[in-house]
This record gives C-alpha cells, structure tokens and sequence, in this order.
C-alpha cells in the first residue's frame, strides 16, 4: 500500500496494543531488509532517516526508494525523519512528502525548545505526525552526541506536550543513542513521564536494550522505539566477512543479498521483542 501517515500508525499501534519499530535506513539493502522482515510480522512500523544519512542521496531519493518497495506491501508503514535538528531540515523532509517528522531541539534552553517545536507543528498538516523531544538522550548516533544529556523532567511534559501539540513524545529515561549495551531503562522515570503525558511516547536508543526490557515498554503508553545501530551493524558484518572470506570477492549482488537478509533478522527480532504477544 502506499505510505501511510505516522498518525495512522500511531493509531494503529494502539488500538491493537502494539509498539511500533522505527527502524533507520540508508540505502537500499537496508530498505529492502526492513520491509521484509516488516512483512513477515505483519505490525505497523516507521522506517526513517537522520539527516546525517542523506548526505548522499537526499531526502527525495529515500521517499522514492521506500514508497516504491511498500507499493506492493499490505502493511501500514510511515515514512519518518529521525532528529531533525532545525525548521529547514523538518521543511525538506515534508516538501520530499514524508509523512511523519521529528523536531528535536532538546539541547535548547526548555523554554526555546518549547517554541521552535511548536513552530514545527504549525508547518505540518494534520496527517502529519509530529515527534519532539524533552529531555537530552545520551550516546551517540553517526559519531554525534549530544553536548550533554538530561533525564525527562515528569514535572514539565504537561505543559511542554501542550504547548508543542506534538503526536508522540520522545523522552530519556536512561535510554542512550547507538549500541549501547549497558543502557538500561528506569521504570520508575518511566512511569512518572506516562502518568504525565496525554500523547504516547518514544524510546531511542533501543539496540542496546534487552529483551526483557523492551518487551516491558507497552505498559508504559510507549508506542515507538527506535533502532539503527544494529541495523548498520549487519550490513557492516556482512561485507566485512565476505570479504576476510575471499578477499578478491567481486560478487556484490550475492554479497547485497546477503545483506538483506541478515538486517531482515535483525529487524524481525527487534518487533518480536517489542511485542511478545505476536505470534
């Protein structure tokens, strides 16, 4: 089906008690990977993309590369930016036609923060989902990391929520960018940000969280998680054996199907984690 707006998913997502996976893409190996594991689950997802991978293709060439793959899929997809850091990144996203974006100025002073979210809701339509963030996450992502990172303060998701009239909220909870394999979510944060918060929430950071805990975060109105790293991950491996394998491999078809197929499982296992229910 064609993409479908990120409020669709959203909707989705909670109407069936379902976390949606976010899973990053770059090219198209990556798409190609994402889609089929998508398909084989059958659950509404986001795929999306930072800014810091479009450098060589630009915002027009992913929207053309994952429409035309989910042209043939029966499952719901929106097409998301990832942390778009300023107004400009958020309007090209929308002028390429996604259909769900992220403002994220949460290194801003809260109040500044506050507004150019808010200005960002203005220039989506309300097909639109509109992600912002409150509170810094940690680690890094493509080699770049916040200046510093700040838990989610409970006491102003109220009123920043409101302000902003964002779709989904992004928060740190001890949640952390990249692979980080010591990240561990406080619950206890966790439950005090749900309780405050009138929109569903999003965790980053989720490759280097455990199982036991991803599959926790229903419970808590979260609705989105994201994961990169561990997508990047298995695309590296899996050149990088070929390789050490036969160093004169000239075989990039087989070695790009390969490729598919590792990120497809990698991709299948993050869902199932997210949704212990799905059979």
């Amino acid at each position: 089906m064609p993409l479908v707006s990120g409020v669709d998913v959203i909707n989705e997502s909670t109407s069936r008690g379902l976390v949606a996976g976010a899973f990053n893409t770059t090219n198209l190996e990556t798409t190609m990977g994402i889609v089929e594991a998508i398909e084989r689950v059958g659950v509404p997802t986001f795929i999306q993309v930072a800014p810091t991978n479009v450098a060589l293709s630009g915002f027009d060439y992913i929207y053309d590369m994952v429409s035309r793959r989910l042209a043939s899929s029966p499952i719901p997809v929106a097409l998301h930016l990832d942390h778009g850091k300023d107004i400009k990144v958020v309007e090209d996203a929308l002028a390429a036609r996604f259909t769900s974006v992220m403002i994220d100025t949460s290194e801003h002073p809260y109040e500044e923060n506050k507004a150019i979210s808010a200005h960002a809701r203005t220039l989506c339509a309300p097909t639109i989902a509109l992600e912002a963030e409150l509170g810094s996450i940690g680690g890094k992502e493509d080699e770049i990391g916040p200046d510093h990172a700040d838990t989610t303060d409970p006491g102003q998701v109220a009123d920043f929520v409101d302000a902003v009239g964002c779709d989904m909220l992004a928060i740190s909870v001890g949640n952390v960018h990249g692979y980080s394999p010591n990240a561990r979510i406080d619950f206890e944060l966790l439950s005090a940000v749900r309780d405050a918060s009138r929109v569903p929430l999003v965790v980053h950071g989720g490759s280097g969280l455990p199982a036991e805990q991803l599959g926790r975060l229903i419970e808590f109105n979260v609705v989105k998680v994201n994961v990169a790293s561990d997508l990047r991950n298995a695309m590296i491996r899996t050149f990088g054996e070929a390789f050490v394998a036969n160093p004169n491999e000239v075989s990039l078809i087989r070695v790009s199907k390969d490729a598919v197929a590792s990120i497809a499982d990698v991709v299948e296992r993050r869902i199932r984690m997210l949704n212990p229910s799905v059979a």
